[in-house]
């Protein structure tokens, strides 16, 4: 290696907040269903210690060993729903199970305590949505989704409904915990089955039986380089910058991602070569953004310049390796990002501008937070909305609102450690009772059919 790359790498770690951000062990639990939760249960637990006993160590090793910073060791499993449907008997004891791996493994986060019901409710999806409150009341690392539409499928307008209380108690029944059951909760659109993500991560059924994936970061690498960037440049040049800067950060991922795949006996699955921000100073997606020319992320352009990014950064990305996956692009997250934070409070950035600029990043509304009084069908018709762009468009899009249970707009709720802190955003209250409580399904759009 030349030695200036080398120096470069160090200074995008030492400097520029460059890191692993998650290395993600994916686990099928399909072997492990059986007639008896209780048997069920056994099954899981000795899969996943059996298998991920040394993701932590591994995931440390290479940090130390390589100089690169390994922030995350999580693991996602096969949705839950599916182990209910052949076990029947109370969901939650799936997710005391996937709470005492993780204790046990040491990982940050277990992610799939999910449900895919985007064309309807198969046996086991209703009993484990209506569980999520109590599941991730009662646990610490276990985080749900739960996928309601797809470009296939349209949107399934019971379950839109369904997730809006889902969401509202979560928050209620941790109100003394900054809500915190609300922020392990994502509801999508055209879910991926790979993406190694929390809160949103599962192993879909198409997946090997175990797989290692890795999520990279580099918001502030990505922000450092445009800073050098002459003011006067035109987009081509902070395109082919970005796709530059993404190139090497994708490197990175790839190299960790068979390093661990190797030191485990594990297939390697993907790079999702996102841009994942954090609270840290730098650290952040809105500063890319302001670093293109805006005075403050929200402002008109921003959908703009967040398209180009989110390009750019795919382009990048898969010139580094043949193995991309997950979500890909640039995360928006209110809470995680000091920038939009910054945005947030000052009311530059607003709800309905997060929402236009849903459509081009890589997942969706992010960490919101949002006034303790909304209502269950506002929250609802914040999911179907930003489904019928996932829907329309192709992608994936999401939604992880938090109700500030006792707080009004204007105030912070705090996360603490990686979640961050949000300022309290306002929303709409203009009724939509009679939508919501329609039901049905919203027909998939003519795009889907590609047949």
């Amino acid at each position: 290696m030349q030695t200036d790359k080398i120096l470069e790498t160090i200074k995008m770690i030492d400097e520029e907040c460059l890191d692993i951000r998650t290395i993600t062990m994916g686990i099928s639990l399909l072997d492990c269903a059986d007639p008896d939760i209780h048997e069920s249960c056994k099954k899981v637990e000795n899969k996943i210690c059996r298998l991920a006993k040394d993701l932590v160590k591994v995931g440390d090793d290479i940090s130390r060993e390589f100089g690169i910073p390994v922030v995350n060791k999580r693991i996602s499993v096969t949705p839950i729903a599916l182990l209910v449907a052949a076990s029947g008997g109370d969901p939650v004891e799936y997710a005391l199970t996937l709470e005492r791996c993780a204790q046990k493994l040491g990982v940050n986060f277990i992610g799939g305590y999910s449900a895919l019901v985007q064309k309807g409710f198969a046996k086991g999806d209703r009993e484990l949505i209506e569980s999520i409150p109590r599941a991730l009341t009662l646990t610490q690392h276990v985080c749900s989704s739960v996928n309601i539409g797809s470009t296939k499928a349209g949107i399934n307008m019971d379950a839109v409904k369904k997730m809006g209380q889902v969401v509202r108690t979560c928050a209620e029944m941790t109100a003394d915990d900054n809500c915190m059951a609300a922020a392990k909760l994502v509801v999508f659109c055209n879910a991926p089955e790979d993406n190694p993500f929390m809160a949103g991560a599962f192993h879909g059924v198409g997946e090997a039986d175990c797989v290692i994936n890795v999520g990279v970061s580099g918001p502030g690498v990505v922000r450092a380089a445009l800073a050098k960037l002459d003011k006067n440049a035109s987009m081509d040049e902070v395109a082919d910058l970005i796709k530059r800067t993404a190139f090497k950060i994708t490197r990175m991922g790839q190299m960790v991602g068979r390093e661990a795949s190797k030191r485990l006996g594990v297939p390697f699955g993907i790079v999702d070569l996102s841009l994942a921000p954090t609270p840290a100073i730098g650290d952040s997606v809105a500063y890319i953004l302001e670093e293109m020319g805006l005075d403050t992320c929200g402002a008109y352009g921003t959908t703009a310049c967040l398209a180009l990014l989110n390009d750019a950064v795919k382009k990048g990305g898969v010139m580094a390796t043949s193995h991309v996956g997950g979500l890909s692009g640039a995360f928006i997250p209110v809470s995680e990002d000091a920038g939009m934070i910054a945005a947030a409070s000052k009311g530059v950035l607003t709800l309905e501008k997060l929402e236009a600029m849903t459509a081009v990043c890589s997942v969706g509304l992010d960490m919101i937070v949002v006034d303790g009084n909304t209502s269950a069908e506002i929250i609802s018709g914040v999911i179907a909305d930003e489904a019928a762009i996932g829907m329309v468009n192709t992608k994936t899009t999401a939604v992880r609102i938090i109700p500030a249970i006792g707080k009004k707009v204007g105030e912070v709720l705090d996360f603490g450690g990686l979640l961050g802190s949000g300022p309290v955003i306002a929303t709409n209250q203009t009724g939509n009772s009679i939508f919501v409580n329609r039901g049905g399904r919203i027909p998939a759009p003519l795009q889907a059919l590609k047949n």
